[in-house]
């Protein structure tokens, strides 16, 4: 299985559907809150280059915001 990390914020509705979306598929995620957790901000920019969430990393391939295409494709999850 795919190693997915999910770095959000509390109130970023992307990164719910995106949450949402992991549940409903039973992809097992970890998540890290870059609004309080500077060491995981700092991380994510490293990866992404991007202050906006969600970040999505997948087997180290970085997906920013929720393209679920993409998300699907990297998981091999069909629709």
């Amino acid at each position: 299985m795919a190693k997915v990390t999910i770095y959000s914020t509390p109130t970023c509705v992307y990164c719910k559907m995106a949450k949402d979306f992991f549940t409903k598929s039973n992809v097992a995620y970890e998540e890290y809150n870059v609004g309080s957790d500077i060491k995981a901000r700092e991380d994510m920019f490293n990866k992404s280059h991007q202050m906006g969430v969600p970040v999505i990393d997948i087997d180290d391939t970085i997906i920013v915001g929720f393209d679920q295409k993409k998300i699907e494709d990297l998981l091999g999850l069909k629709k």
